[in-house]
């Protein structure tokens, strides 16, 4: 692996260099973000780059226009249909694993903070790539492009 130091006044993110770096410099990871949240779009785009990074805040789009994506992060308030009851959250994991393009796409969690309760919790084998608390800053997001190759 080749490493790179890039100063800070380029206009570079993260993934485009570990792209470059292992190979795939015509090609950047594609990630889909589900989250209505503006601090954690910022450090989405922030830790990723402009380019890397699609937003949606209704994650029956994100699924359908999932095609190509390397990884998907889901803020799990931006599924509930309620504040504190997880159904919502039920209903998009069922979705997005009966999904013929999205089912096969990596999903990292952004947990809600501590203090926000819900009703309970649910969870299915292999279905979360991993787990981050909010709040995330951009450096999670750059850890997050790391572990996973497009």
């Amino acid at each position: 692996m080749i490493v790179a130091v890039v100063p800070s006044s380029f206009n570079v993110s993260y993934s485009e260099i570990q792209l470059g770096s292992i190979g795939y410099a015509d090609q950047m990871m594609r990630t889909v973000l589900i989250s209505r949240d503006a601090s954690v779009i910022a450090a989405a785009r922030a830790g990723l780059g402009e380019n890397c990074v699609t937003v949606f805040d209704d994650w029956t789009t994100a699924l359908d226009q999932s095609a190509g994506v390397d990884l998907m992060v889901v803020d799990l308030l931006a599924t509930l249909d309620e504040p504190g009851r997880i159904a919502g959250y039920e209903r998009f994991a069922l979705a997005k694993m009966d999904h013929p393009v999205a089912q096969s796409i990596p999903v990292v969690l952004l947990a809600p903070p501590s203090e926000v309760e819900l009703d309970y919790m649910t969870g299915w084998p292999d279905f979360l790539f991993a787990q981050v608390r909010l709040p995330v800053m951009p450096d999670a997001f750059r850890r997050i492009s790391r572990w996973i190759e497009p």
